[in-house]
């Protein structure tokens, strides 16, 4: 045995009464807390420390591709600060041999030449995928999984996402993103799982399962990161990183759900909203961080801050009045790890605020044990190397077939006037607009690099939507016109041209890649150019199906109605253009329901699990151009039999809901079978209607399923006037598709 395992075992075995101590007064294992024994004030600094790659790499500030490590750096980074973590990716995506290179320069030093041999912890956002490992499987962003409405896939891409940043060398993931999405302009929005509280908590709970499940006895596969905690989706501008105004009581109802969710499912780290809420930083607020997170809900891993926002609550938050107090305030407030990243200031502040007794030694104890710990539940200690044979299955057929799964369920088929679709493959097809050909518009950003927009250095081996059509139906029946761009007008007139000729035009519209703050826009409408496009195709009456390549609802109403046909891609990742031309031809049934609320107007954005007050009149109402849970088949299906085995509750009882679902049209298809409860009087003013359960089944033509669901207690109650869950006796409503049945709780 060598290095840190056999000092591991002999500090296990020769200091058990020690060990233990250590252990209930830290909440760490004997092992780990005979290790942080052991350690200097230095070295337990230093693990609080994560610094970014390019910080330990040549040409830094300015590294150049192809990316190469310095040496000198690296050992300065771990042998004089003592950094116990890394993150990012450097420069762009790289091979899976070059990551393995990569993390093992990293690891020799961490595990040969420091002192007590730890091994460090590298971090990675890997979203939808290993998407900064190139060739990687890629999967459908979040919002495009919340619209399959399927939880075994959310868990599938779990697994498939860990096994290949494994295969790297990487064991922590920088997801999921549980913020809620009911800002729409929020350039984040594709990252949530939608707009409702209970289906981002169901994805939340898969996807942590398929993330953390084990590679071996009592080993993680990938340790996941619950982000941003908490209230970062729903800034009042809808710009990224700018204050939310959150009541407390709103805050508990509908953001706070998906958090409790992941820490329940065994989330082992969480990171921190970069912005604010009321006026109080997260990363500055011990009633977040540790009342609420910690006593409340639970949470029992490592916080860790979000890029340079302990930085930030000095230099743009301006609640410290230096660095050094920005230091002194997020450790105090509950911050184990901060993502500095670009330099070594946050462990020079630290170290002089111990020293000084500003911060006690023992909150650094408590911090460091949960991030050893950590190491030691993903097998860090026992082998922090990547296994070459652990990359065997790498972007596998398996993986990919799974990944076009999930694209072909979460495409959402929005209108389909006189059942245009599915098309025919002996026509005549135009295929025109901003995202028919580019690969980094069905992916978005996280992939690759940051921004997600470097075109040219995407792989080939999955098909654009304009080359999965040619692929269908023969090159020689698709014509290609871009039109414009995303927001610019290239040639429309070529576009009306080549439309007349055609018998369908295929409209790809939507969005560039983004990523973060670069992707704020000020208009939720698509960009004029791309309306012009369509609506001067409508005048020509070849019918136009619009795909929607986006990832937030840009207003289309406009053009809606000049539509015959509307689907809603989301980004679909790099087996999305495969899985609309299925979906347009008919090889696939679409199953996709919109997990968000579609708005008619950039200024009307009422959601879904609205208030009887927005939906009154006239004047209020619920109205947008598609609602949530929507999207259409090229089936029908009908319910009936709605049943609940009580008409009449105590508390403590569980109520059972039945209802028959029939395929009732000519082809096989899946529907998303819906269950909505409405309390129809409460001392908090009730929502219209809220989520309470969905299944998704597959039915043959003709065939009929009896669905079954359970509420219990807590699906009955909300956030009280006191900030508490509240149950009151009354009436409530169940509604599942046109049926309802009502039920009183005594």
């Amino acid at each position: 045995m060598k290095g840190l395992q056999a000092l591991l075992l002999v500090l296990a075995t020769t200091a058990v009464g020690a060990g233990e101590l250590g252990a209930r007064r830290t909440g760490v294992s004997p092992s780990v807390a005979a290790l942080l024994g052991q350690m200097t004030l230095e070295e337990k600094v230093g693990q609080m420390t994560q610094i970014s790659l390019e910080v330990v790499c040549k040409g830094y500030p300015s590294v150049q591709e192809p990316l190469e490590i310095d040496m000198a750096s690296l050992r300065r980074a771990l042998l004089d600060y003592h950094v116990g973590s890394i993150l990012n990716v450097g420069t762009s995506a790289h091979t899976v041999p070059r990551w393995q290179q990569i993390i093992t320069a990293i690891q020799d030093v961490a595990t040969k030449e420091t002192r007590l041999r730890i091994p460090v912890i590298y971090g990675i956002d890997a979203v939808h995928g290993a998407g900064y490992t190139l060739g990687a499987t890629l999967f459908p962003q979040h919002l495009g999984m919340a619209a399959t409405w399927e939880p075994d896939l959310v868990r599938t891409e779990g697994e498939v996402t860990a096994y290949e940043i494994r295969a790297c060398g990487i064991p922590w993931n920088f997801s999921p993103v549980l913020d809620i999405g009911r800002q729409p302009l929020w350039p984040r929005l594709w990252e949530t799982f939608g707009e409702d509280p209970y289906l981002a908590s169901v994805m939340a709970r898969a996807y942590v399962h398929g993330l953390q499940g084990q590679t071996s006895p009592g080993i993680l596969g990938v340790a996941a990161c619950a982000k941003h905690y908490l209230g970062y989706s729903f800034p009042l501008t809808g710009k990224d990183r700018t204050p939310a105004w959150i009541p407390e009581r709103m805050l508990r109802e509908y953001f706070l759900p998906p958090f409790q969710a992941a820490v329940d499912a065994g989330v082992k780290t969480v990171m921190v909203n970069s912005s604010e809420i009321n006026g109080i930083p997260v990363h500055s607020s011990s009633y977040y961080l540790k009342d609420l997170l910690r006593d409340e809900l639970g949470f029992q891993g490592v916080i860790v801050s979000d890029w340079a926002d302990i930085r930030n609550l000095h230099e743009r938050e301006r609640i410290a009045s230096s660095l050094k107090e920005a230091v002194r305030v997020a450790v105090m407030a509950g911050i184990d790890m901060s993502m500095v990243p670009l330099d070594f200031t946050f462990y020079d502040h630290l170290l002089a605020l111990v020293r000084e007794g500003a911060v006690p030694e023992a909150r650094i104890d408590e911090a460091v044990g949960r991030i050893l710990q950590l190491k030691a539940e993903l097998g860090l200690f026992v082998n922090p190397y990547p296994q070459p044979e652990g990359a065997e299955h790498f972007a596998c057929e398996q993986h990919r077939a799974a990944a076009l799964q999930a694209a072909q369920e979460s495409i959402t088929l929005l209108k389909n006037s006189a059942n245009l679709l599915p098309l025919r493959p002996n026509i005549k097809i135009l295929v025109t607009g901003p995202t028919a050909a580019k690969r980094s518009s069905l992916n978005g950003g996280w992939t690759i690099t940051w921004q997600g927009d470097r075109e040219e250095l995407y792989p080939n081996d999955t098909p654009t939507i304009l080359e999965a059509i040619r692929a269908v139906v023969g090159p020689e029946r698709v014509k290609y016109v871009p039109g414009v761009e995303v927001a610019r007008e290239i040639d429309i007139k070529a576009a009306i041209t080549a439309a007349r000729k055609a018998d369908v035009v295929i409209a790809c519209l939507g969005e560039d890649p983004y990523c973060e703050t670069p992707g704020n826009i000020t208009d939720l409408t698509l960009p004029e150019p791309q309306l012009r496009l369509v609506s001067a195709l409508a005048e020509t009456k070849v019918p136009v199906v619009v795909v929607l390549v986006e990832g937030r609802p840009r207003t289309i109403t406009a053009i809606a109605n000049k539509a015959a046909a509307i689907l809603m891609a989301y980004l679909p990742g790099a087996h999305g253009g495969q899985a609309v031309a299925d979906i347009l031809f008919g090889r696939v049934n679409p199953s996709g329901k919109l997990p968000i609320t579609y708005p008619k107007a950039c200024n009307d954005l009422t959601l879904y699990d609205h208030k009887y007050s927005e939906n009154a009149n006239s004047f209020n109402r619920y109205d947008p151009l598609f609602p949530f849970g929507f999207g259409l088949s090229y089936t029908t299906f009908a319910y009936s039999d709605l049943v609940l085995d009580k008409s009449t509750l105590r508390r403590g009882d569980s109520l059972a809901v039945s209802v028959t679902v029939q395929n009732t049209g000519s082809r096989s298809g899946k529907e998303v079978v819906q269950l909505y409860l409405s309390d129809l009087c409460a001392s908090v003013t009730p929502s219209v209607r809220r989520l309470k359960r969905f299944s998704k089944v597959e039915l043959m033509p003709g065939e009929r399923k009896t669905v079954r669901f359970v509420l219990n207690e807590k699906d009955l109650s909300f956030i009280g006037r006191d900030n508490r869950p509240t149950i009151e006796p009354g009436e409530f409503m169940v509604r599942v598709g046109d049926l309802e049945q009502s039920f009183v709780l005594q």
